[in-house]
């Protein structure tokens, strides 16, 4: 079932394009990785999804509704924009109670209890939120999108302003949701190496337009990985080599290898050239990192 779906959803700015054509869909119980540079349009698609915005063309639905249609669905919708806002002279504690009212929740303490525990707010819960930190203000603003239990979270940089600590506790939650809640999560960020441990599919959005989608499971086989080997004589070790079967190229002052064999047995190609006298001074496998793939990805 697909909880989320687009079709050549399109917004305009004047003369900017902020979302081009995306069509997209998020199966139930999905935790779909929004990935891109500030400015590639994230926040706008999400905006769009809440009907906070209308697009100029295609369309989207939740629940298989229209946000214009959806007015029936809403208690099962938690999101959280950009900066958290909440009432800055009000409590960590008012502030919930405040929005678990305006959720229309019937017990109230019990689901504060329970959201302030999850998202460790228990030590500020009497304290103002304008004077709470910046880690501590998203915490509450996570508190109010999942106060509720919703079924469907959209969330836009979540984890900004988060300690390591933070980061890694709320990653546990949302994969708990996910995993034994069946919570659908639409996760948007620019940081792909926390994108790629939290998400089951990524999709990668640049100048708005969608141009790639990945299952997080397959990311391992997109990452570039070569062997460098540096000899005295880089042509002799090159036709060496080549003669033996391997895909090895001369690159600036080294060779450098990308074949199944050459990564799988690195000492082979060290021992064969050293057998033919002109023995690796250097030696080394490189493995592309997921920052590098993805502006490889969107420079591509």
């Amino acid at each position: 079932m697909n909880i989320i779906r687009t079709e050549n959803l399109t917004k305009r700015y004047g003369d900017i394009t902020a979302v081009d054509n995306v069509s997209m869909h998020v199966k139930e119980g999905e935790i779909y990785g929004f990935l891109g540079l500030n400015g590639a349009g994230k926040t706008t698609t999400i905006r769009l999804l809440l009907g906070l915005i209308k697009p100029d063309n295609g369309n989207c639905e939740i629940f298989g509704n229209s946000p214009e249609q959806a007015s029936g669905i809403w208690n099962d919708v938690g999101y959280l924009i950009e900066t958290p806002h909440s009432y800055p002279n009000l409590s960590v504690w008012e502030n919930l109670e405040l929005f678990s009212q305006l959720r229309g929740l019937s017990d109230k303490k019990r689901s504060i209890d329970r959201i302030i525990e999850q998202l460790q707010l228990g030590e500020y819960k009497d304290r103002k939120e304008k004077n709470l930190s910046m880690g501590n203000k998203q915490r509450l603003g996570l508190a109010k999108a999942l106060i509720h239990k919703p079924k469907l979270l959209l969330l836009d940089e979540p984890i900004n302003g988060l300690d390591p600590a933070g980061i890694v506790e709320i990653r546990e939650l949302l994969m708990d949701l996910a995993e034994n809640h069946n919570t659908t999560i639409f996760l948007s960020s620019h940081i792909l190496t926390e994108i790629a441990k939290i998400s089951t599919r990524i999709g990668i959005i640049h100048n708005g337009k969608l141009i790639k989608e990945i299952e997080t499971s397959e990311l391992h086989r997109q990452i570039i990985r070569k062997v460098y080997i540096l000899t005295n004589d880089n042509e002799k070790a090159c036709e060496i080599l080549l003669a033996k079967g391997y895909q090895v190229i001369i690159k600036d002052d080294r060779l450098e290898a990308a074949d199944k064999e050459a990564l799988k047995k690195p000492e082979n190609i060290s021992a064969l050239l050293a057998e033919n006298q002109v023995p690796p001074k250097h030696l080394s496998i490189y493995e592309e990192d997921l920052e590098h793939y993805f502006l490889r990805i969107i420079k591509e």
